[in-house]
């Protein structure tokens, strides 16, 4: 047996998320006339995507103008009729009442001309809806809308989906129980200089591992009480632009380093109603069943944290035909070459 320092790992599946996924929907109702993009290719903020029909908002626009005309003009003229008014209630020509009636009308006739505005900008507001623009740099998929479809109505709104994704997020789950144990470790210091922010690997669908170490980013406010879990959310740089939203992948991390772990492999452990043993050549050559403690599992070995001690022998293969007492002859065991 041996001792070495071991990293012990956890690894959960994922789910990779854009930085920002923003939902692109027409906010106008009309037929898409256009589309100014190509579909799955990188899109600036401010591009233009979409140009929906402008007839109708055009219309909008003109009848807000023709209103806001009119209520200028009754405007203009109840403020001529306060203005001749006033003179002729001081000299007594016109009673008070017929000034103050005027001047409510005039009142009123301005409250027209501020909503008459109003409508008119919310036309031309809309008016400019009719061109979809890309709100971010991103990458753009592929259109749920195409020419000649009648779009801004409820259930087909959404025309496309852009994407931030360098850096790409990936969203993962671990239990309570590693959720308190993390939380554990983590002190005021660790906190107040960012060493809580462990590094993460990525593991793609291929079997490679992103060349990108990520950290976490947020956490859920609470456990899932269905699942008993805590949702994270990790970021990862994505220079080369090859993770994409959709895909899945495993994110591993380092939970625990041990220092001096001795180490046997998983083989040579015998299971035996939840109690474990190695059989142990003792100096004489005879063979010794040991109970041992079992701690976590480091790739095919096993961390002994009781029973045994570094440099004593176990035996690893032809543990069938191993008895107490009985003389061995043992040769060193060669762990089998994995094939490629």
């Amino acid at each position: 047996m041996r001792t070495q320092d071991v990293e012990l790992t956890r690894e959960w599946v994922a789910e990779l998320l854009g930085q920002a996924d923003i939902e692109i929907q027409a906010r106008v109702r009309g037929f898409l006339e256009e589309i100014h993009f190509e579909e799955g290719r990188r899109v600036k903020k401010g591009q233009l995507l979409y140009t929906i029909d402008q007839s109708e908002l055009l219309q909008q626009v003109t009848a807000a103008e023709a209103n806001l005309a009119a209520a200028q003009t009754r405007r203009a003229n109840a403020e001529s009729d306060v203005r001749r008014y006033r003179p002729l209630a001081e000299m007594k020509a016109v009673s008070v009442r017929d000034l103050e009636s005027a001047e409510a009308k005039f009142e009123a006739a301005t409250a027209e001309v501020e909503a008459a505005q109003a409508q008119l900008e919310l036309a031309r507001i809309n008016l400019s809806y009719s061109e979809v623009r890309s709100p971010m740099d991103g990458l753009i998929g592929i259109t749920q809308a195409k020419v000649g479809d009648y779009v801004g109505t409820f259930g087909n709104s959404v025309l496309n989906t852009v994407s931030r994704i360098d850096p790409i997020h990936a969203r993962f789950s671990i239990t309570e129980r590693e959720y308190l144990r993390f939380a554990r470790q983590l002190t005021p210091e660790k906190i107040a200089e960012r060493a809580d922010a462990r590094p993460l690997e990525l593991l793609l669908g291929d079997g490679s591992v992103h060349p990108h170490e990520g950290r976490a980013v947020t956490a859920d406010r609470e456990i899932n009480a269905d699942t008993g879990t805590l949702t994270i959310e990790a970021s990862f740089p994505n220079p080369e632009k090859l993770l994409r939203p959709g895909q899945y992948a495993k994110v591993r991390a380092v939970y625990e380093t041990v220092e001096g772990a001795l180490l046997v492999p998983q083989r040579a452990v015998q299971d035996m109603q939840g109690r474990y043993f190695l059989w142990v050549i003792q100096d004489d050559q005879t063979a010794a069943n040991v109970p041992i403690t079992p701690g976590s599992r480091y790739n095919d070995q096993w961390i002994i944290t009781e029973g045994v001690a570094a440099g004593q022998r176990v035996v690893v293969e032809g543990l069938q035909r191993v008895r107490a007492g009985i003389a061995v002859s043992a040769s060193p065991y060669q762990p089998p070459v994995e094939a490629d």
